[in-house]
């Protein structure tokens, strides 16, 4: 009788050691259905992982981040310059999203080039 009540407990955890597995593993992040407190931390993190070396793509932002909060283009010649901003730091509570809560991502014909506060410099800078 002990044994059986055993292998129904080790068979319990197996079950639950594998859903949780594949939940880690498998399930994509919604930024969108997440409270605020823990999209900042998420973009957070995403946003501090990024890498100039790699290329990121304007797609790939959108894709792992979701609709940004702020964005703006400018259009030069052949060239685009679009800057979109992400919420990563509350500054007032008064449910408002400003540029001084987000940071931006500065993108070049849809390549990453520039994050952080001197994103927006260089995008005011772009074809003044």
């Amino acid at each position: 009788m002990i044994r059986k009540i055993l292998q129904y407990i080790f068979l319990g955890l197996a079950v639950y050691a594998s859903v949780v597995f594949l939940v880690i593993n498998y399930y994509k992040d919604d930024p969108q259905a997440m409270i605020w407190q823990d999209r900042e931390a998420f973009n957070n993190r995403f946003i501090s992982s990024l890498s100039l070396k790699d290329k990121v793509e304007l797609s790939v932002v959108l894709d792992t981040l979701g609709s940004p909060d702020l964005t703006y283009v400018k259009k030069y010649g052949d060239n685009i310059s679009q800057i979109v901003f992400y919420r990563t730091q509350l500054v007032k509570p008064d449910g408002i999203t400003t540029e001084d809560e987000c940071t931006g991502l500065l993108f070049e014909n849809g390549i990453l080039v520039l994050w952080g506060p001197g994103a927006r410099v260089a995008f005011d800078k772009v074809n003044s």
